[in-house]
């Protein structure tokens, strides 16, 4: 962890899930999930210990869900589908001077279908239909086609976070990514927030851009998917 403790960025699932998108979760007691159609996370007040006897009154068979920093032994009745290192990011520089994206759409409720298609071709993280409705999204098209998108989920405090950065395969090199992030960071920070993301560890690429746009490493932590049976 870098020197500067950022308390609630350790647990921001928990403190998003039971604060600001209380209205967007189910669950109860010490442990809150996304309702569905949003991102499959999971927030546990003790991320530690999850209270999976609670958690599978507000879930059905075949839900799976992410996990964060947990690292203990399969409950019976649920099944580790994947483990693995991801990063807390933390914007760590001046803001953008400028809009590097002005000419970047807004997403809305009709462009839902393509943001979930993109995210199933790219896989950006946890994703779902109705994400782009927890913050502001954006994107470029080519015809009808998204192209590329960014946009805000989980926040607590003055913490906001970037996510669903992704780019489609054959537009790669063009600094899409880069820009709508970049957009992002701006207009959180002219709201006196501050920014961070999640990368997986072994994603190297882009880990080396966020960096490179002025983002630092802040927590490693493992994450891991479950599925309920």
């Amino acid at each position: 962890m870098s020197a500067d403790a950022i308390p609630m960025l350790d647990n921001i699932m928990w403190h998003c899930l039971a604060g600001p998108h209380a209205s967007f979760a189910t669950g109860e007691g010490a442990i809150r999930r996304y309702a569905p159609g949003f991102s499959p996370i999971v927030g546990c007040e003790d991320p530690g210990r999850p209270d999976f006897a609670t958690l599978e009154k507000f879930c059905e068979p075949g839900e799976s869900f992410y996990f964060d920093i947990w690292s203990g032994t399969t409950p019976t009745g649920w099944r580790l589908d994947k483990e693995a290192r991801m990063f807390k990011m933390v914007w760590d520089a001046p803001a953008p001077e400028f809009d590097p994206a002005p000419d970047a759409i807004p997403l809305r409720g009709e462009h839902a279908a393509q943001a979930m298609e993109l995210a199933r071709l790219t896989n950006p993280g946890p994703f779902g239909i109705r994400t782009p409705e927890l913050g502001e999204y954006f994107g470029y098209f080519e015809g009808d086609r998204l192209i590329a998108m960014a946009g805000e989920r989980m926040c607590a405090g003055d913490l906001h976070e970037v996510s669903g950065i992704c780019t489609h395969p054959g537009h790669l090199g063009r600094g899409l990514a880069r820009r709508l992030t970049l957009k992002l960071v701006s207009r959180q920070t002219q709201r006196g927030k501050r920014t961070f993301l999640h990368v997986l560890c072994h994603n190297t690429p882009a880990r080396a851009l966020y960096v490179k746009l002025g983002f630092r490493n802040y927590l490693e932590t493992v994450v891991r998917v479950l599925t309920r049976l």
